[in-house]
């Protein structure tokens, strides 16, 4: 007999890539773990609820906010200093003190690869070695033919549904865990949206 599902409001509304990563057991309790770039804090409110060591930051003073406020109502014992209005490029954390570093749809908000490199190691810089960095963000695997580039070579692109978006491919991401000295320790997988957009799930471990 199958064990009983819980409710979905259990997770809220958490990224269901994510959640496959705490179903492997790569993210438990005890763990420090990082949201770099936020937003409202979807992704925070089972970590915050089941007692994680949460921290987060997003240049958005109202994103941060709404994180604060989650906070208040779920787990009023996280010190607010734990959520700061930061870019990603320039976070205050300190070196080697996060186990788990997630950015969940904000890396394509790039302005081109330089700032993209920029952004990716400002994220790395807080992790710990062995640490798991979870990323999700856009990219043209799959939908090549569909995208027009814009602004020349920056990186940028026009996708089918009109959305602007930093896209990366296979090899960027091979060439950026390389730089970023880092290991896959999932294939890349990507979602595939009617052709309209697409989205790369890239989870790497710290190697030093």
């Amino acid at each position: 007999m199958n064990a009983p599902v819980p409710p979905v409001s259990q997770f809220g509304r958490m990224d269901i890539y994510l959640f496959d990563q705490l179903q492997r057991g790569r993210i438990v309790t005890g763990m420090r773990i990082l949201d770099a770039g936020s937003g409202s804090g979807r992704n925070l409110e089972y970590l915050m609820r089941a007692g994680y060591d949460v921290y987060a930051a997003d240049e958005d003073p109202d994103a941060i906010a709404a994180v604060t406020a989650l906070a208040e109502e779920l787990a009023p014992e996280i010190p607010r200093d734990h959520f700061r209005v930061e870019p990603l490029d320039a976070l205050t954390f300190p070196d080697h003190s996060m186990d788990v570093v997630i950015s969940c749809a904000v890396l394509h908000f790039a302005r081109d690869r330089e700032h993209l490199m920029r952004m990716l190691h400002g994220s790395w810089r807080p992790l710990k070695a062995g640490g798991v960095f979870f990323a999700r963000l856009a990219s043209s695997i799959g939908i090549e033919e569909h995208c027009r580039p814009i602004d020349g070579d920056s990186g940028r692109y026009r996708l089918p549904n009109g959305e602007e978006r930093f896209l990366v491919n296979e090899e960027m991401l091979a060439d950026a865990a390389i730089e970023l000295k880092g290991s896959l320790i999932d294939p890349l997988k990507t979602t595939l949206v009617q052709g309209q957009r697409s989205m790369t799930t890239w989870v790497l471990r710290k190697d030093g």
